[in-house]
Protein backbone atom coordinates (compact mmCIF):
# COMPACT_ATOMS: atom_id res chain seq x y z
CA UNK A 1 0.00 0.00 0.00
CA UNK A 2 2.69 2.28 0.80
CA UNK A 3 4.50 2.09 -2.37
CA UNK A 4 1.27 2.56 -4.14
CA UNK A 5 0.57 5.71 -2.25
CA UNK A 6 4.11 7.01 -3.24
CA UNK A 7 3.57 5.93 -7.04
CA UNK A 8 0.29 8.11 -6.95
CA UNK A 9 1.61 11.11 -5.13
CA UNK A 10 4.58 11.50 -7.87
CA UNK A 11 2.27 11.11 -10.45
CA UNK A 12 2.50 14.01 -13.45
CA UNK A 13 -0.02 16.72 -13.07
CA UNK A 14 -0.81 17.73 -16.48
CA UNK A 15 -4.45 18.50 -15.98
CA UNK A 16 -7.65 19.70 -14.13
CA UNK A 17 -8.04 15.86 -13.27
CA UNK A 18 -5.05 15.33 -12.20
CA UNK A 19 -4.21 18.36 -9.75
CA UNK A 20 -8.23 17.74 -8.27
CA UNK A 21 -7.31 14.06 -7.33
CA UNK A 22 -4.13 15.14 -5.92
CA UNK A 23 -5.85 17.95 -3.44
CA UNK A 24 -8.75 15.29 -2.91
CA UNK A 25 -6.38 13.30 -1.40
CA UNK A 26 -4.38 15.85 0.55
CA UNK A 27 -7.88 16.90 1.98
CA UNK A 28 -7.86 13.29 3.00
CA UNK A 29 -5.21 13.53 5.12
CA UNK A 30 -2.45 11.99 3.08
CA UNK A 31 0.79 13.52 4.32
CA UNK A 32 2.64 12.85 0.86
CA UNK A 33 -0.21 14.03 -1.21
CA UNK A 34 0.41 17.35 0.70
CA UNK A 35 3.98 17.23 0.16
CA UNK A 36 4.13 17.55 -2.97
CA UNK A 37 1.50 19.98 -3.47
CA UNK A 38 3.66 22.59 -1.59
CA UNK A 39 6.72 21.03 -3.76
CA UNK A 40 5.51 22.06 -6.73
CA UNK A 41 3.83 25.42 -5.50
CA UNK A 42 7.13 26.48 -4.27
CA UNK A 43 8.96 26.03 -7.18
CA UNK A 44 6.57 27.19 -9.21
CA UNK A 45 6.45 24.19 -11.48
CA UNK A 46 4.64 24.14 -14.49
CA UNK A 47 1.91 22.47 -12.59
CA UNK A 48 1.31 25.08 -9.91
CA UNK A 49 -1.60 27.16 -11.74
CA UNK A 50 -3.46 24.30 -11.46
CA UNK A 51 -2.67 23.46 -8.55
CA UNK A 52 -3.96 26.73 -7.29
CA UNK A 53 -6.87 26.65 -9.93
CA UNK A 54 -8.09 23.07 -7.89
CA UNK A 55 -7.52 24.61 -4.56
CA UNK A 56 -9.61 27.46 -5.02
CA UNK A 57 -13.25 25.80 -3.70
CA UNK A 58 -11.47 25.14 -0.15
CA UNK A 59 -9.61 28.53 0.45
CA UNK A 60 -10.29 30.90 2.99
CA UNK A 61 -10.68 28.59 5.83
CA UNK A 62 -7.54 28.57 8.21
CA UNK A 63 -6.22 30.81 11.35
CA UNK A 64 -2.90 32.30 9.85
CA UNK A 65 -0.93 33.25 12.90
CA UNK A 66 2.99 35.11 12.43
CA UNK A 67 5.23 34.89 15.01
CA UNK A 68 7.87 37.38 14.91
CA UNK A 69 10.94 38.91 16.69
CA UNK A 70 14.42 39.58 17.05
CA UNK A 71 16.77 36.53 17.41
CA UNK A 72 16.97 35.09 20.88
CA UNK A 73 13.42 35.71 21.64
CA UNK A 74 13.03 31.67 21.69
CA UNK A 75 10.00 32.10 18.50
CA UNK A 76 10.85 28.65 17.55
CA UNK A 77 10.24 27.16 21.08
CA UNK A 78 7.17 29.20 21.69
CA UNK A 79 5.80 27.84 18.66
CA UNK A 80 6.53 23.98 19.36
CA UNK A 81 4.68 25.43 22.49
CA UNK A 82 1.65 26.69 20.76
CA UNK A 83 1.33 23.54 18.70
CA UNK A 84 1.08 21.13 21.94
CA UNK A 85 -1.47 23.73 23.11
CA UNK A 86 -3.10 23.95 20.04
CA UNK A 87 -3.35 19.86 19.43
CA UNK A 88 -4.75 19.65 23.01
CA UNK A 89 -7.32 21.61 21.83
CA UNK A 90 -8.29 18.96 18.57
CA UNK A 91 -7.20 21.46 16.33
CA UNK A 92 -4.86 20.71 13.01
CA UNK A 93 -1.78 22.50 12.13
CA UNK A 94 -0.09 23.74 9.77
CA UNK A 95 3.60 25.17 9.90
CA UNK A 96 5.63 27.41 7.68
CA UNK A 97 9.26 28.04 9.77
CA UNK A 98 11.11 30.44 7.48
CA UNK A 99 15.21 30.01 7.94
CA UNK A 100 17.83 32.74 6.12
CA UNK A 101 19.42 31.87 3.24
CA UNK A 102 22.76 31.41 2.32
CA UNK A 103 24.14 34.22 0.35
CA UNK A 104 26.02 31.29 -1.87
CA UNK A 105 24.14 28.98 -2.31
CA UNK A 106 20.43 29.99 -1.14
CA UNK A 107 20.31 27.20 1.27
CA UNK A 108 19.14 27.24 4.49
CA UNK A 109 20.37 25.11 7.87
CA UNK A 110 16.60 25.18 9.48
CA UNK A 111 17.88 24.41 12.47
CA UNK A 112 14.87 26.05 14.32
CA UNK A 113 12.86 22.81 12.92
CA UNK A 114 15.05 20.59 15.79
CA UNK A 115 12.85 22.33 18.79
CA UNK A 116 9.72 21.76 17.16
CA UNK A 117 9.24 18.46 19.08
CA UNK A 118 5.63 18.83 19.10
CA UNK A 119 4.91 17.56 15.34
CA UNK A 120 7.03 14.61 15.99
CA UNK A 121 4.83 11.49 14.82
CA UNK A 122 1.81 13.67 14.98
CA UNK A 123 -0.48 13.41 11.92
CA UNK A 124 -2.04 16.40 12.69
CA UNK A 125 0.69 18.95 12.25
CA UNK A 126 2.49 19.38 8.95
CA UNK A 127 5.73 21.51 9.61
CA UNK A 128 7.66 22.59 6.33
CA UNK A 129 10.79 24.54 6.44
CA UNK A 130 11.59 27.36 3.83
CA UNK A 131 14.57 29.55 3.33
CA UNK A 132 13.84 33.33 2.83
CA UNK A 133 15.49 33.65 -0.30
CA UNK A 134 17.40 36.88 0.55
CA UNK A 135 13.78 38.64 0.93
CA UNK A 136 14.52 41.47 3.93
CA UNK A 137 10.96 41.35 5.19
CA UNK A 138 11.28 37.92 6.63
CA UNK A 139 9.24 36.30 4.18
CA UNK A 140 9.58 34.89 0.68
CA UNK A 141 6.27 34.76 -1.64
CA UNK A 142 6.41 30.76 -1.51
CA UNK A 143 5.30 31.21 1.99
CA UNK A 144 1.74 32.73 0.65
CA UNK A 145 1.40 29.71 -1.72
CA UNK A 146 2.12 27.32 0.80
CA UNK A 147 -0.23 28.80 3.06
CA UNK A 148 -2.92 27.99 0.71
CA UNK A 149 -2.07 24.66 0.41
CA UNK A 150 -2.49 24.23 4.11
CA UNK A 151 -5.51 26.21 3.80
CA UNK A 152 -6.87 24.04 1.19
CA UNK A 153 -5.88 20.69 3.36
CA UNK A 154 -8.12 21.66 6.04
CA UNK A 155 -5.45 22.77 8.52
CA UNK A 156 -7.45 24.74 11.47
CA UNK A 157 -4.65 27.01 12.39
CA UNK A 158 -1.06 27.99 10.22
CA UNK A 159 1.55 28.96 12.22
CA UNK A 160 3.94 31.27 10.28
CA UNK A 161 7.70 31.36 11.88
CA UNK A 162 9.53 34.83 10.28
CA UNK A 163 13.39 34.27 9.85
CA UNK A 164 14.05 36.15 13.08
CA UNK A 165 16.35 39.26 11.50
CA UNK A 166 14.72 42.43 13.41
CA UNK A 167 12.97 45.37 12.92
CA UNK A 168 12.90 44.64 8.85
CA UNK A 169 10.72 41.59 9.39
CA UNK A 170 7.17 43.18 8.40
CA UNK A 171 6.06 41.25 5.59
CA UNK A 172 4.24 39.14 8.19
CA UNK A 173 2.03 41.95 9.06
CA UNK A 174 0.73 41.33 4.95
CA UNK A 175 0.16 37.88 5.31
CA UNK A 176 -0.86 36.55 8.70
CA UNK A 177 -4.41 37.25 9.80
CA UNK A 178 -2.84 37.63 13.76
CA UNK A 179 0.37 39.00 13.88
CA UNK A 180 2.57 38.09 17.39
CA UNK A 181 5.46 39.68 18.41
CA UNK A 182 7.95 37.93 21.03
CA UNK A 183 10.80 39.52 23.08
CA UNK A 184 12.44 38.03 25.48
CA UNK A 185 14.81 39.87 28.74
CA UNK A 186 18.14 40.77 28.27
CA UNK A 187 17.82 41.61 24.36
CA UNK A 188 18.64 45.31 25.61
CA UNK A 189 18.63 47.38 22.05
CA UNK A 190 16.38 45.37 20.55
CA UNK A 191 13.56 46.38 21.83
CA UNK A 192 14.34 50.18 20.90
CA UNK A 193 14.87 49.07 17.60
CA UNK A 194 11.30 47.31 17.72
CA UNK A 195 9.70 50.34 18.15
CA UNK A 196 10.47 51.46 14.85
CA UNK A 197 8.92 48.44 12.96
CA UNK A 198 7.57 45.55 14.95
CA UNK A 199 5.65 47.24 17.29
CA UNK A 200 3.60 49.11 14.69
CA UNK A 201 2.36 45.49 13.25
CA UNK A 202 1.53 43.68 16.14
CA UNK A 203 -1.99 42.55 17.27
CA UNK A 204 -0.71 40.90 20.72
CA UNK A 205 2.92 41.56 22.42
CA UNK A 206 4.80 37.96 23.86
CA UNK A 207 7.70 38.28 26.62
CA UNK A 208 9.04 34.70 26.11
CA UNK A 209 11.67 33.41 28.63
CA UNK A 210 9.67 34.79 31.47
CA UNK A 211 11.21 32.64 34.15
CA UNK A 212 14.29 34.99 33.84
CA UNK A 213 15.08 38.14 35.46
CA UNK A 214 14.16 41.18 33.68
CA UNK A 215 11.40 39.82 32.58
CA UNK A 216 8.41 42.19 34.55
CA UNK A 217 10.85 44.94 33.39
CA UNK A 218 10.80 43.84 29.43
CA UNK A 219 7.01 43.94 29.85
CA UNK A 220 7.29 47.78 31.17
CA UNK A 221 9.29 48.72 28.65
CA UNK A 222 6.84 47.26 26.06
CA UNK A 223 4.11 48.89 27.59
CA UNK A 224 5.37 52.23 27.32
CA UNK A 225 6.43 52.12 23.79
CA UNK A 226 2.83 50.61 22.97
CA UNK A 227 1.19 53.70 24.73
CA UNK A 228 2.55 56.20 22.54
CA UNK A 229 2.93 54.43 19.19
CA UNK A 230 1.53 56.72 16.78
CA UNK A 231 -0.46 53.58 14.99
CA UNK A 232 -3.90 52.00 15.55
CA UNK A 233 -5.89 53.18 18.76
CA UNK A 234 -6.46 49.73 20.38
CA UNK A 235 -5.04 48.08 23.02
CA UNK A 236 -2.37 45.49 22.43
CA UNK A 237 -1.95 42.65 24.66
CA UNK A 238 1.03 41.79 26.45
CA UNK A 239 1.42 38.65 27.74
CA UNK A 240 4.20 36.75 29.51
CA UNK A 241 5.17 33.16 28.18
CA UNK A 242 8.07 30.62 29.43
CA UNK A 243 7.67 28.61 26.29
CA UNK A 244 9.96 25.72 28.06
CA UNK A 245 7.38 25.07 31.08
CA UNK A 246 4.43 25.70 28.70
CA UNK A 247 3.60 28.37 31.56
CA UNK A 248 1.41 31.21 29.92
CA UNK A 249 0.85 29.37 26.55
CA UNK A 250 -2.73 28.98 26.88
CA UNK A 251 -3.44 32.26 27.41
CA UNK A 252 -1.50 33.09 24.26
CA UNK A 253 -3.48 30.61 22.46
CA UNK A 254 -6.82 32.00 23.91
CA UNK A 255 -6.04 35.48 23.05
CA UNK A 256 -4.29 34.52 19.58
CA UNK A 257 -8.50 32.64 18.99
CA UNK A 258 -10.41 36.02 20.71
CA UNK A 259 -8.35 37.93 17.50
CA UNK A 260 -9.10 35.68 15.14
CA UNK A 261 -12.64 35.72 15.82
CA UNK A 262 -12.65 39.22 15.56
CA UNK A 263 -11.74 39.07 11.95
CA UNK A 264 -14.59 36.85 10.92
CA UNK A 265 -16.84 39.72 9.89
CA UNK A 266 -14.60 40.89 7.48
CA UNK A 267 -14.41 37.50 5.76
CA UNK A 268 -12.13 35.16 3.91
CA UNK A 269 -11.90 37.37 1.12
CA UNK A 270 -10.53 40.27 2.19
CA UNK A 271 -7.60 38.09 4.20
CA UNK A 272 -6.72 36.37 1.13
CA UNK A 273 -7.06 39.87 -0.53
CA UNK A 274 -4.03 41.24 1.60
CA UNK A 275 -1.59 38.20 0.66
CA UNK A 276 -2.55 38.77 -3.21
CA UNK A 277 -1.65 42.51 -3.21
CA UNK A 278 1.40 41.19 -0.84
CA UNK A 279 2.18 38.81 -4.14
CA UNK A 280 1.60 41.26 -6.74
CA UNK A 281 3.62 43.89 -4.94
CA UNK A 282 6.69 41.48 -4.08
CA UNK A 283 6.45 40.10 -7.92
CA UNK A 284 6.82 44.36 -8.84
CA UNK A 285 9.86 44.75 -6.53
CA UNK A 286 11.78 41.88 -8.52
CA UNK A 287 10.75 42.88 -11.40
CA UNK A 288 12.33 46.40 -10.54
CA UNK A 289 15.39 44.80 -9.60
CA UNK A 290 15.95 42.82 -12.51
CA UNK A 291 15.39 45.83 -14.70
CA UNK A 292 18.01 47.58 -12.79
CA UNK A 293 20.44 44.54 -13.16
CA UNK A 294 19.62 44.60 -16.44
CA UNK A 295 21.01 48.02 -16.97
CA UNK A 296 24.75 46.87 -15.99
CA UNK A 297 26.60 49.17 -13.81
CA UNK A 298 27.93 51.37 -16.54
CA UNK A 299 24.25 52.89 -17.28
CA UNK A 300 24.23 53.50 -13.20
CA UNK A 301 27.31 55.12 -13.38
CA UNK A 302 26.43 57.46 -16.20
CA UNK A 303 22.97 58.38 -14.80
CA UNK A 304 24.85 58.56 -11.50
CA UNK A 305 27.02 61.34 -12.99
CA UNK A 306 24.09 63.36 -14.39
CA UNK A 307 22.67 63.28 -10.64
CA UNK A 308 25.81 64.33 -9.23
CA UNK A 309 26.13 66.94 -12.12
CA UNK A 310 22.67 68.43 -10.83
CA UNK A 311 21.74 67.50 -14.87
CA UNK A 312 18.65 65.36 -13.25
CA UNK A 313 17.38 64.37 -10.63
CA UNK A 314 17.43 60.47 -8.85
CA UNK A 315 13.52 60.30 -9.32
CA UNK A 316 14.06 61.43 -13.12
CA UNK A 317 17.20 58.88 -13.53
CA UNK A 318 14.96 55.93 -11.67
CA UNK A 319 12.52 56.40 -14.56
CA UNK A 320 15.40 56.62 -17.29
CA UNK A 321 17.19 53.07 -15.88
CA UNK A 322 13.28 51.47 -16.15
CA UNK A 323 12.59 52.78 -19.32
CA UNK A 324 9.52 54.69 -18.13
Amino acid sequence: MAEMTTTRARQRIETDADAADLVTRMREGERRATATVITELERLSTSAPILLRAMQPHLGNALVVGFTGPPGAGKSTLVNAVIAELRRADKTVGVIAVDPSSPVSGGAILGDRIRMTAALDDDGVFVRSLASRGYLGGLSPAAVRIIDALDAAGRDVILLETVGTGQNEIDVAEVADVRVVISAPGLGDDIQAMKSGLLEIADIMVVNKGDRPGAEQTMQQLLGALSIRAMRNQKIPVLKTTATSGEGVPELVSTVETAGRALEAAGPLARRRRRARYLIARAASDIVAERVRAGGARTLDTLADQVLAGDIGPEEAAKRLLGS
